[in-house]
């Protein structure tokens, strides 16, 4: 469901501008009360009216966007989680919340069609993370990846913790995971994609039911497969030829990668409708590992999935 990959940031997924010419509202997001009046809360509300402020906040450190509602139950499941991880990470993220049905405006800029959605802000740029309610470790993951591609743009600093969300001068410990996740996680964090592949790929061996084995297998795929991808030069690639498997494949891995995945999913599925019976199953993989990397509950998976049957019988 993590939508990061390594790079620039991705520009176009979501369109801000309305909002980031709004003009500054006078305080930034509101301190914890005993912490220092400059600095804001680790976790805070955000309106349509003061989104600006994330947005400048997003320079220094990257912004953690959590998409919720009252009625939504998967939000009060994911929420909480979300806390205690940007917590946990000591100033170097924050969380905005944002009430989509008090916040019109915000929730059609970022597209939320279901929710929760988590997307970040790296550098006043928007970066899709996942949406669905995801397990702690996925979080995690999803999150080391943020960190580093926020490095990657030079948004390195942090806020500094408020009394009221000091817990301790150590570095919290995060609860163990099994082996073999551990060894993914270590290795997503290197940035060995293909180190963290195969240990999901042994957890599953050892677990075929390993639902959190199989997401993250299919997140570090994409991200292995996006790794030093010039977007340009395959989209190039992608028209000089648009029968060519592999070069289709890879632009709608990119899509992915930057947000925009209903155009992924279109790309793929006109060109398994184009090609012979016997050449469409790399395609027909590809995107159902890519249904399980976006959600299945997604709106935009259940009307890709809908199509590919159609196609199929």
């Amino acid at each position: 469901m993590s939508d990061v990959a390594p790079g620039a940031v991705p520009r176009g997924a979501v369109d801000l501008s309305a909002l980031k010419n709004r003009p500054a509202t006078p305080a930034a997001p509101a301190a914890p009360a005993g912490g220092d009046a400059g600095a804001p809360s680790l976790v805070f509300d955000v309106t349509d009216a003061t989104f600006g402020d994330a947005l400048e906040l997003s320079k220094r450190v990257p912004v953690v966007v959590d998409l919720w509602a009252e009625w939504c139950g998967p939000c009060k499941q994911l929420s909480p989680i979300l806390e205690k991880v940007v917590v946990e990470h000591g100033g170097r993220l924050v969380l905005a919340k944002v009430d989509v049905d008090a916040n019109p405006q915000l929730s059609q800029a970022f597209r939320a069609q279901s929710i929760p959605m988590v997307v970040a802000l790296v550098a006043g740029q928007p970066v899709p993370l996942f949406t669905g309610a995801v397990p702690e470790e996925q979080v995690r993951q999803v999150f080391a990846q943020l960190l580093q591609l926020a490095a990657q743009n030079g948004v390195t600093g942090a806020v500094p913790v408020g009394q009221g969300e000091e817990q301790s001068t150590e570095e919290p410990e995060a609860p163990a995971l099994p082996p073999l996740h551990q060894e993914a996680f270590d290795a997503i964090e290197d940035g060995d994609y293909a180190r963290a592949a195969d240990a999901y790929e042994r957890a599953l061996k050892e677990n075929p039911r390993d639902e959190e084995a199989a997401a993250g297998l299919g997140q570090v795929r994409l991200l292995g497969r996006v790794q030093g991808a010039d977007l340009h030069a395959a989209r190039a690639a992608a028209a000089a030829d648009p029968q060519d498997v592999d070069a289709q494949l890879l632009v709608a891995d990119l899509d992915v990668a930057g947000g925009h995945v209903e155009d992924a999913f279109e790309r793929l599925l006109d060109l398994f409708a184009q090609l012979p019976s016997d050449a469409r199953r790399p395609v027909q993989e590809r995107l159902v590992e890519l249904f399980g990397v976006i959600g299945a509950n997604d709106p935009r998976v259940l009307r890709a999935r809908g199509r590919l049957t159609s196609l199929l019988f």
